[in-house]
């Protein structure tokens, strides 16, 4: 840890990965041009955690994000060495030791010595029958758990990050855990925020929160995209934290994107659920006094996250082998395409269906048509229905991979049999591959040791289990009353009132909407409701629909149950994330007062801005 006064000190943390598979350039840049301490890596989601499990089911060595070590770490090793850069990554996976191996590797052959500390106990797969058999059940469906899994991996926290950290790691190496630690661990260490300081636990799990994602801190997928400059060399956050837990979002010189406060505000938002009560392993957060404030060109300042403690279990993300999946694709052009696309898709079903039958052989689990290009996930609001140009899409799952094999055999014969206009993609035919259907429950974290392993050496790390009253949902807020004014009503379209940016959870999509102007969130909450929006959505949307107020950033988060079609990998459609969602809903017609609309049309065409 610095020895610098703690009330002058300034981590610098750069965020170099949103997930696996982002940019070659991150690392690098942030490294050169970023000044900072930490370069930090979140690289899993539940649909890696899927992939790297199919990964290693068919090779055992693997099951980590390689990307980490051969594009990321083999280009800026020397630099970080030289640099004194400590370094923390989820890059584990399903196998953060054999990553931590292919690290050692590299830096032997750079000729570095390297101090690799690798973060144990995510991985449960070997309780997973006694747990089976204590009746502990899905946390959202209820199902029982399965007889076998391809993984199952708790997520943990920072404290043994921090730990690690503390007994001399360069490079800390995690398998599962969430998001945010990866960056709280390096303030625990630095500023010696203990278990039991819960607010700025709340405030340094916020600041992960918000760089996370790489770019979406920096102007990546702000809802006013046209205002963000420079798309190609788009700077990667780097947040500069205080031993108060306040932190300022900001990027390298010189780099693209822009760092405004609606584009923090989005990221806040994203991906979470109850605002007040955001559960992480290491502290229950409440995000809704959250001010977000701009500071200068490129710089945010954030501040007012509260923290409770935390609740006494993890959750357990785990996967299983559910069968199979095929998804083929044909273009179709011209007159009526759409109807033509439909009638292929639907005709290809049946062939095989019917081909499946003859041999004796079980159904398709389920099949899934989309046109893409005409709106598909829209429904009834689609605007394109005479478009003269899509890509059809069709999905079939199977319990057997040669049924899915013959099911992507007969898909382009649709291209001299059927519809005028039908062409292919290119790429050949369509892949078959494993369906991993994820789930997930609570584990006590008392079942769960955790330690770290650095020089050869195992060190077991004390985890804070937490209190045991796990709270349901914070207490509501609502903002203040509107009142109708008594003049006519106009309709304009919600992303003129409003910035959006939308995600998942398994199954459950959140969007949050960001008023533009503070005063304009009374009459959001009186236009979004759960019962509009749920009704907007019903063609998509199964379950209900919950609303949140967060007064800090005249905000609301709207959770969408059961809205993804089994999200992540078990979903057929072609956003299972649900990142157009926000998109979707900004396009609402929204009726507001008559000044409101005349206001808006004399400012059209100037920058929304932050």
């Amino acid at each position: 840890m610095s020895k610098a006064p703690l009330a002058s000190k300034i981590v610098r943390i750069g965020g170099a990965s949103g997930f696996w598979g982002d940019s070659m350039v991150a690392a690098p840049q942030l490294v050169a041009h970023g000044n900072i301490d930490y370069l930090v890596f979140d690289y899993l989601a539940e649909t890696t955690m899927a992939i790297l499990a199919s990964a290693r089911a068919k090779k055992p060595e693997m099951g980590y994000a390689t990307d980490f070590v051969d594009i990321a770490m083999k280009s800026v090793l020397p630099e970080v060495k030289r640099r004194g850069i400590k370094v923390i990554s989820n890059a584990g996976g399903i196998h953060p030791e054999g990553c931590a191996d292919a690290l050692r590797a590299l830096a032997q052959a750079q000729g570095i010595e390297l101090r690799v500390a690798v973060v144990e106990g995510d991985d449960v797969a070997a309780q997973m029958p006694g747990l089976r058999d204590r009746g502990i059940t899905d946390m959202f469906t209820d199902e029982p758990l399965p007889d076998t899994v391809l993984s199952a991996n708790a997520y943990l926290g920072a404290q043994p990050i921090a730990a690690a950290l503390a007994a001399g790691a360069e490079v800390v190496i995690t398998g599962r855990c969430v998001d945010s630690a990866v960056t709280l661990g390096a303030l625990m260490h630095e500023f010696g925020w203990q278990a039991g300081d819960h607010d700025l636990l709340a405030s340094g799990s916020l600041a992960g929160h918000i760089i996370e994602c790489g770019c979406q801190a920096t102007g990546g997928l702000h809802t006013d995209w046209e205002d963000i400059p420079d798309w190609a060399h788009i700077g990667y956050p780097v947040i500069e934290c205080h031993a108060d837990g306040n932190f300022v979002v900001t990027k390298p010189p010189g780099t693209g994107g822009k760092v405004i406060r609606a584009a923090v505000a989005e990221q806040m938002l994203y991906e979470i659920g109850d605002p007040g009560a955001y559960l992480l392993p290491d502290v229950s957060c409440d995000f809704r006094a959250v001010t977000i404030e701009q500071e200068g060109p490129d710089r945010v300042r954030v501040s007012g996250a509260r923290g409770r403690p935390p609740t006494p279990t993890y959750k357990v993300s785990a996967t299983q082998l559910d069968g199979f999946r095929c998804a083929g694709s044909m273009v179709i052009v011209g007159i009526d395409a759409v109807k033509k696309a439909q009638r292929t898709a639907e005709a290809i079903i049946e062939r095989t269906s019917e081909i499946l039958k003859g041999s004796g052989e079980p159904p398709f689990t389920s099949t899934y048509i989309e046109v893409i290009g005409a709106e598909s996930l829209y429904g009834p609001h689609a605007h394109t229905q005479s478009v003269r140009e899509v890509m059809l899409r069709v999905v079939a799952n199977h319990p057997q991979k040669a049924a899915l094999a013959m099911f992507a055999r007969e898909i382009a014969p649709s291209g001299t049999s059927w519809a005028p206009g039908t062409t292919g993609p290119g790429g050949g035919r369509p892949a078959v591959s494993p369906l991993i259907k994820p789930f997930a429950f609570l584990l006590d974290k008392i079942a769960v040791p955790v330690s770290f392993v650095l020089d050869g050496e195992r060190h077991a790390v004390d985890i804070a289990v937490g209190e045991g009253h796990v709270p349901e949902a914070s207490p509501a807020l609502l903002p203040p009353l509107y009142v109708e004014p008594e003049e006519a009503q106009e309709e304009v379209r919600l992303v003129d009132l409003a910035w959006a940016r939308s995600g998942d959870k398994g199954n459950l999509s959140n969007i949050g909407l960001v008023a533009r102007r503070p005063e304009w969130l009374p009459l959001l909450w009186t236009r979004v409701t759960p019962e509009g929006v749920r009704a907007y959505f019903q063609h998509l949307v199964h379950g209900k629909v919950e609303r949140f107020y967060l007064p800090g950033t005249a905000s609301m988060n709207l959770l969408l149950h059961e809205a993804l079609g089994g999200g992540g990998p078990s979903s057929m459609r072609m956003d299972p994330l649900g990142k157009g969602m926000g998109q979707m809903l900004l396009d609402m017609a929204v009726p507001v007062p008559r000044s409101v609309a005349e206001g808006l049309r004399r400012s059209a065409g100037l920058s929304r801005g932050a």
